[in-house]
């Protein structure tokens, strides 16, 4: 596999970790509502929301972490994006003032939606916000700095392309919360392949956060995995499109979201591998199939599919065409 940044060029890219480290590392704190409505300055905004089976979390994200800044002005366009929950999910988000789609019926000529990239690429589609906020659905503790420190930055540097939200992240065994612990998938798939490959990125404490804002000129030029692969897809194809000081941090506060099971983990890590792996050779075509084949020893020789394939820059013709009579 060919690095992103060659071993010769390691001490510049270090140098510009330090420079990135003091200028674009910042603070939910520093993006109150107030000063977030001064800088508006008539830009839209969208939020969107991915979710399957959040009925137990949806309403608190939407009453405490949207409504502040939805009653300040600062959202334009609120979206839930559901994944055909049968737990009502989608009838209380709807309840608490989202707009809600189901996944399956946007951009239909491109079969069911695979996973959550998917979903997030359909949400894009038959949206129109110039500055577009990814956030979970599954919550347990929302705040209102999880929106503002995501569209503060944005508003108020015009330099600035994509900015990625990182949490304090405890683990919760049931018994106790061990701090640090969460985020097993970067720990162990994402910090080593950034680190050995695209070191430029190695400022980042939390590069799979699902939460994240980027203005949409540069969302609607880079492809969207399917699956779990979308967070470091879209990271390593902003600092390719904008370079490192188009990217910035904000630490959001503390999250503390559902815990899955290693296995569920394992299956994760392999979709972001398959999307790192995919960006190290530029000359390598985009997978052949939607699926990657991974074996569960534990049921038997059989593999399962799991969703790989990525989905094209919207702005691409083909699809602007399909989403232009949606939006």
């Amino acid at each position: 596999m060919r690095p992103l940044i060659r071993a010769g060029e390691r001490s510049a890219a270090e140098r510009a970790v330090a420079r990135w480290w003091a200028t674009r590392r910042l603070h939910a704190d520093a993006f109150g509502v107030q000063r977030l409505r001064e800088l508006k300055r008539g830009r839209d905004t969208t939020v969107i929301i991915p979710v399957r089976e959040c009925a137990h979390t949806i309403a608190a994200v939407l009453d405490r972490t949207l409504a502040p800044a939805l009653d300040a002005g600062l959202v334009d366009e609120l979206v839930v994006v559901d994944a055909g929950s049968r737990d009502g999910t989608a009838e209380m988000a709807a309840g608490h003032g989202a707009r809600v789609i189901q996944q399956d019926a946007v951009l239909a000529e491109f079969g069911p939606a695979l996973g959550k990239g998917d979903a997030m690429w359909r949400a894009l589609a038959v949206t129109e916000g110039e500055i577009v906020c990814f956030l979970d659905g599954d919550t347990l503790d929302p705040a209102p700095s999880h929106l503002l420190g995501l569209l503060g930055p944005l508003l108020a540097d015009d330099t600035l392309e994509l900015v990625k939200g990182a949490f304090d992240r405890p683990f919760d065994t049931g018994h106790e919360r061990l701090a640090h612990e969460g985020g097993r998938v970067t720990e162990l798939m994402a910090r080593p392949l950034i680190n050995l490959h695209a070191p430029l990125l190695a400022g980042f404490s939390q590069p799979l956060a699902g939460e994240f804002a980027a203005r949409r000129d540069l969302l609607e030029q880079i492809p969207f995995p399917v699956g779990y692969g979308v967070e470091i897809a879209t990271l390593l194809d902003a600092l390719a499109t904008c370079g490192l000081d188009g990217l910035a941090e904000c630490h959001l506060g503390t999250r503390q979201n559902r815990h899955q099971s290693l296995r569920a983990l394992g299956e994760m890590a392999y979709q972001v591998l398959a999307a790192f792996e995919l960006r190290l050779d530029p000359a390598r075509s985009r997978p052949p199939s939607a699926s990657g084949r991974f074996v569960r020893p534990w049921e038997g020789e059989a593999p399962v599919e799991l969703p790989v394939l990525e989905r094209p820059p919207l702005r691409e013709r083909d699809v602007v065409r399909h989403a232009a009579s949606r939006r």
